[in-house]
């Protein structure tokens, strides 16, 4: 009885944000405090074996930013795929609440909120390519990634209609971690 109360108890760490509105998650916490979205689920520790799982909704097609802040230690130039230690392995389920059906899915990673980031910052989309199989979607078939003079990961090749879910599965790197980072998440919908 003691160890399934443990086990439930080690099942829900991180199934509900903290007072601050932050759902904690590894060395990390995910915040859906700019808006136009809403996390609903967080769990895991970022490692490779156990990516952080985060489910959330959008309800726009307009872009949106997911803060992401170091609640740990973090060393500066980890080179090693241990959670916290400079690689963030992460599966995002996304339900597609804004009436409209998306065809491509952009992710973009900022060190500083509304500048792009460049590549000497050390934040990146898996930029010293540890492996093809952590970046790709449910959804979209393929993926173009930029690291000049930006950190863009554009999925195309699909399409998500309102009121279903597409999960990404993105490998985040910062070898040079600052407190506070930021993945802006822009769905992309039809020309007329």
């Amino acid at each position: 009885m003691i160890i399934a109360a443990v086990l439930l108890s080690a099942a829900l760490l991180g199934a509900e944000p903290g007072d601050d509105g932050r759902w904690q998650a590894g060395q990390y916490s995910f915040s859906d405090e700019l808006g136009g979205f809403r996390i609903q689920a967080v769990s895991g520790t970022g490692s490779r074996s156990d990516p952080v799982l985060l489910r959330q909704e959008l309800y726009t097609a307009s872009a949106v930013v997911l803060v992401i802040r170091t609640t740990g230690e973090v060393p500066r130039y980890a080179y090693d795929e241990r959670a916290g230690a400079g690689y963030l392995f992460i599966e995002i389920e996304t339900l597609n609440a804004s009436n409209l059906p998306w065809v491509e899915f952009e992710f973009e990673l900022q060190e500083l909120r509304g500048i792009s980031s460049v590549y000497g910052d050390g934040l990146s989309f898996d930029q010293r390519n540890v492996g093809p199989t952590q970046i790709g979607s449910s959804a979209f078939v393929t993926h173009d990634r930029k690291f000049e003079p930006y950190d863009r990961l554009l999925f195309q090749s699909g399409t998500v209609d309102a009121g279903h879910s597409v999960t990404f599965r993105l490998l985040i790197t910062d070898l040079t971690p600052k407190p506070v980072f930021y993945l802006v998440q822009d769905p992309r919908i039809p020309a007329s």
